[in-house]
């Protein structure tokens, strides 16, 4: 696994066990230089004691610079502690041995626990601390499990699931870190896109559905179409707004979903801070404002312009839908339900009373029409009555 792949989130553990190396280190030639004249191979001792040096110097640069910190490395650590903790038995006496610590030093060997556990988790870490501890029974010959009296064994698993823990949690962070930021890169490049279609094509597309209902005749039909292409791609380029997390995943912000239905015929007011609802909630909410804003558009009149008001009032939200169209006169929606045409009354009123809310109509002929949407917040579909 080569070491470019990119920043190493467990950098600074690796640093910082290279500082617990040399102290380590220091503390092994201490030690050396105390028991040298009790070893019963002195010059051996030595010998083995410059090899520790060495490869700890070498362990020091591999992680340092990158190279060492993959599986091979490690598993070369452990392997040479495993070897020099049993070459105490051949450097020394039984009787030493079964008196003292393994000969190069149980902190220095504590060092191939904590490469393992940094490279590989807690887990693996631990395992290392049972292989290095094992080594050191193998030496003396038996394996002591009074932790009262020797807690070497508890401290190893302690550091390897530790050091383990920190390093696990340093990639997931790095990894959720870096998903952060691709997440704000593509929202900043949808807002870019964003802002290059309105100022072009959705800016064309209104002009020409505006001049096209001016101009009347033919055109008219023109104007229609241009109307909803420029609805269409402004719901496109709004997706953004609704697909940031600003509240929590089971909710969704009504504010972002009726800002996707402003045009030039569409004048929306809204609050300038998320209004979350359930998402089921929220999408029947949108679906009812779609249909009142297409009856606008079918039955208001050519140049009939609609405005939609959203107030967030804590305990219920309301939603208002008004134009300045020809109204409905007295008794037709009665007439349209007996005739079997049940849009209003199911795509809007229905709607409404399933959410547990209610849907008021005020409309007259030449009076334009209004719709008042109120769902309460604890009418969330468990909540209907």
């Amino acid at each position: 696994m080569p070491a470019a792949r990119g920043p190493d989130p467990a950098a600074p553990l690796w640093r910082a066990a290279q500082v617990f190396r040399l102290l380590s280190c220091i503390y092994a030639l201490y030690f050396q230089i105390a028991i040298n004249g009790d070893l019963d191979r002195p010059a051996v001792g030595w010998a083995l004691f410059a090899v520790l040096i060495g490869w700890s110097v070498a362990c020091a640069a591999a992680y340092l610079q990158g190279y060492g910190r993959r599986p091979a490395w490690v598993i070369a650590e452990i392997v040479v502690v495993v070897v020099l903790v049993l070459s105490t038995g051949f450097v020394a006496s039984d009787q030493w041995v079964a008196a003292n610590q393994s000969w190069p030093t149980t902190l220095w060997a504590t060092n191939a626990t904590i490469s393992a556990a940094i490279l590989r988790g807690p887990i693996v870490g631990m395992v290392a601390g049972v292989v290095v501890m094992a080594a050191s029974a193998t030496s003396k010959g038996y394996f002591s499990i009074d932790v009262g009296r020797n807690a070497t064994i508890v401290i190893e698993l302690a550091v390897g699931l530790a050091i383990g823990m920190a390093a696990q949690t340093a990639r997931r962070a790095h990894a959720e870190l870096e998903d952060a930021a691709r997440l704000a890169a593509s929202l900043e490049e949808r807002e870019r896109l964003s802002r290059e279609v309105h100022d072009g094509a959705i800016q064309v597309l209104a002009l020409v559905a505006r001049r096209g209902r001016e101009i009347g005749g033919p055109t008219a039909e023109l104007a229609e179409l241009a109307g909803e292409q420029e609805r269409a791609l402004r719901r496109l380029v709004s997706v953004g707004s609704t697909a940031l997390p600003a509240v929590a995943s089971t909710s969704t912000d009504l504010v972002g979903l009726l800002r996707a239905r402003a045009s030039d015929r569409v004048s929306m007011s809204l609050p300038a801070t998320p209004v979350p609802l359930d998402t089921a909630v929220a999408t029947e909410v949108d679906a009812a404002v779609s249909n009142a804003l297409d009856n606008v558009v079918a039955h208001a009149g050519p140049d009939a312009r609609a405005f939609v008001l959203l107030e967030d009032l804590g305990d219920a939200v309301v939603v208002s839908i008004r134009d300045d169209g020809v109204g409905i006169p007295t008794g037709r929606l009665e007439q349209a339900v007996s005739e079997g045409r049940v849009g209003v009354a199911k795509s809007i009123v229905g709607r409404m009373e399933w959410l547990g809310g209610s849907a008021r109509l005020n409309t007259g002929p030449d009076a334009g029409t209004e719709w008042e949407l109120t769902i309460p917040r604890r009418g969330d579909r468990n909540g209907r009555r």
